[in-house]
């Protein structure tokens, strides 16, 4: 019943659901180059990507071999790189821009889609886990993120083929659901992260059963990818079957004997969809803090044969950066439950919201925080034999199926009672 068959990139919309569109979209970017300034220099940020890698002959091998190498577990009709120059070129042309709306080959996580050629190679699995590398990449996406909130990225927001207003784009973010302001230029808001981050009208996602602690809601508007039950403290992570291991899942938090032997749910967030996360239970915050990881890097277990591989979403759990929040459930047959938000692709930040630190209360379905842009995933951890049931939606589809969306704030689990007294 897993979806871990398939690239879950392309089903959460952060990259064209064909190959072809993202090799044409490609052939975009690179066309693009051809009428860039000789003269312009790269981003600060982009500069010192190749300084790092220009600065070890490791770095600067697994570079140019990873653009070298034929990716594995990728179908490509064409070669998407041909350089390290012009990666670094393409790298620096996404982070002035925000993702533009596109009907047929909208490209929500631009950087991806330019990385995307060398991740799945022998050099680039080695490449994205130097943690040089992962240092210069989140000073590019910070600075990518700097854009991203600026007055100049709203640009994007307007009624045009490739605007956000148009009515294509309208239609599939279901912006009527949304806060804002029709009869503004930008919809009323600053930047696109602004837009990004948008929030639901009051009543448009109520809080499931508020008053029964039975009831566990979900944290996320995502769409199901794993259930699993019996989880270890320490497991193989990177291995195909991708088992979830506390240890390193929860950072080495205290809290992680609560879930051993437990069930971890995890589940997408598309593109399009909302980006803030909500409270599961009414209890109060243990521990909450953004765990540094990775931010492109990839399992070889997805194999060299696999023709729509898995983005590998239970290893990158593990060591993407990522937001742990842990609550102290009010009822007791609860106990303690933790809510992992994991920042994949493009994300840039993952933003735990004001408040939200030891000691503090939350009610079932306050909000969390909110990841500022690009594709994601969450798990949400239970202890051993707490889950009596999870909700229909809440099951993950066949590879074959339409995927169903969990509404946020909607019924995710059902509570065993008794669990205190066994």
């Amino acid at each position: 019943m897993s979806s871990a068959s398939q690239d879950v990139r392309r089903r959460a919309g952060w990259l064209p659901a064909e190959q072809s569109g993202l090799e044409a979209w490609l052939r975009g970017r690179r066309d693009r180059l051809a009428d860039r300034d000789p003269d312009q220099v790269l981003h600060p940020a982009v500069a010192a990507l190749r300084d790092v890698i220009e600065s070890d002959p490791v770095l600067r091998m697994e570079a140019h071999e990873m653009i070298a190498q034929v990716p594995s577990g990728r179908q490509y009709a064409e070669r998407h790189l041909e350089s390290v120059e012009e990666l670094l070129e393409l790298i620096d042309e996404v982070i002035r821009s925000a993702p533009e709306w596109g009907e047929e080959q909208m490209v929500m996580t631009p950087l991806d889609g330019i990385l995307d050629w060398t991740k799945a190679t022998p050099a680039g699995f080695a490449f994205y886990r130097d943690p040089r590398v992962n240092d210069a990449l989140r000073e590019v996406l910070q600075a990518w993120c700097t854009f991203l909130s600026s007055p100049e990225s709203a640009d994007v927001i307007v009624d045009t083929p490739d605007g956000w207003r148009s009515d294509a784009a309208r239609r599939t973010v279901g912006m009527d659901q949304f806060e804002h302001d029709p009869d503004d230029e930008h919809w009323g808001f600053a930047s696109w992260n602004d837009f990004f981050t948008r929030r639901f009208r009051d009543g448009e996602r109520p809080v499931a059963a508020p008053d029964d602690d039975v009831v566990v809601v979900s944290p996320c508007e995502a769409t199901p990818y794993r259930i699993a039950s019996g989880v270890r403290r320490r497991d193989e992570f990177w291995v195909k079957a991708e088992p979830y291991s506390l240890d390193e899942l929860l950072a080495g938090d205290e809290s992680v004997d609560a879930f051993v032997g437990g069930t971890v749910w995890q589940a997408f967030l598309s593109a399009v969809d909302y980006h803030r996360w909500h409270s599961p239970v009414s209890g109060k915050i243990v521990n909450a803090w953004v765990q540094p990881g990775t931010y492109y890097s990839e399992a070889e277990s997805q194999g060299p044969d696999a023709a729509e591989p898995t983005l590998s979403q239970g290893y990158l759990a593990h060591v993407a950066t990522r937001a742990i929040v842990v609550i102290e459930a009010d009822d007791p047959d609860l106990g303690l439950v933790a809510v992992v938000f994991v920042g994949m692709s493009d994300v840039s930040s993952c933003v735990i919201g004001d408040g939200i630190e030891p000691g503090a209360r939350v009610a079932k379905g306050d909000e969390l925080g909110y990841f500022q842009f690009g594709g994601s995933t969450v798990c949400v951890l239970f202890g051993e034999g707490v889950v009596e049931s999870f909700s229909l939606e809440a099951i993950p589809q066949a590879p074959d199926e339409d995927a169903t969306l969990v509404h946020v704030r909607s019924h995710l689990a059902t509570v065993r009672r008794g669990t205190t007294a066994e």
